[in-house]
């Protein structure tokens, strides 16, 4: 959505911000509902819609009798469409991007505003344990293409198993592109205690008028902690 300056042009960084709408469920048929989102195509990742969130918002959106009432947490949310679906669905959702992107913590206030929401927004730091951390206690943690940078990949599992670990019976949900550190993305699960009890195509619950405008191999993982593996390493203590 571009705006005017004095003169009747058009600034640059207005030239670069637009806002796309997201349809969840059958038009006028309640519960459904529609989500806008500032995206701003200056800038790197942050703050642009990609397929591996609208995938990860669908399926929010399909499970919307989970969330119902429940505490969440997004991870690297960016334009945090998956979390703000929750929020519609009435979760009590905390977006969370890294804290020294303080233009894209920025623009999550302005994308709850827009949509009339109140989520809390944290600045939070993959592998950093900052104060604000310990506060958290999720029953879903959501994550949309959070496994994109291979040398994030074990801060962000420390991060996961940490809010794992502070609330029993939670899980991460995330969607990602099933590239190359797949097998990276096997070792660290098993480093830090954790098991995929769910592995979806991205593509097998999509509506096919959402299907037909993404590309790539995105699955969707549900992770838990292993408790198994938990018991295994107190018993040889």
């Amino acid at each position: 959505m571009a705006g005017e300056g004095g003169d009747g042009e058009e600034r640059p960084e207005q030239q670069m911000t637009t806002i796309s709408c997201h349809f969840f469920g059958e038009p006028e048929k309640p519960p459904a509902f529609s989500i806008s989102i500032i995206e701003n195509m200056k800038e790197d990742y942050g703050l642009f819609v990609w397929p591996c969130s609208i995938i990860l918002a669908e399926y929010v959106w399909q499970q919307r009798l989970r969330f119902s009432g429940v505490s969440v947490v997004e991870l690297g949310a960016g334009t945090c469409l998956p979390g703000l679906v929750a929020a519609k669905l009435g979760s009590d959702v905390t977006l969370t991007d890294d804290a020294n992107r303080l233009e894209v913590l920025d623009n999550m206030r302005r994308v709850c505003e827009l949509n009339k929401l109140k989520c809390k927004i944290l600045g939070l730091t993959w592998g950093v344990w900052d104060e604000p951390i310990f506060s958290l206690n999720p029953k879903i943690i959501l994550g949309a293409d959070v496994l994109y940078d291979s040398s994030a990949f074990d801060d962000l599992f420390a991060t996961v198993t940490f809010l794992l670990q502070s609330s029993p019976g939670s899980a991460f949900i995330t969607s990602y592109h099933n590239r190359s550190g797949h097998h990276l993305i096997e070792f660290l699960m098993e480093k830090w205690g954790l098991k995929c009890v769910k592995l979806l195509d991205g593509f097998s619950f999509l509506p096919s008028y959402k299907a037909s405008k993404l590309s790539g191999n995105i699955q969707l993982a549900e992770i838990v902690l292993d408790h198994q593996k938990e018991t295994s390493s107190s018993n040889a203590i």
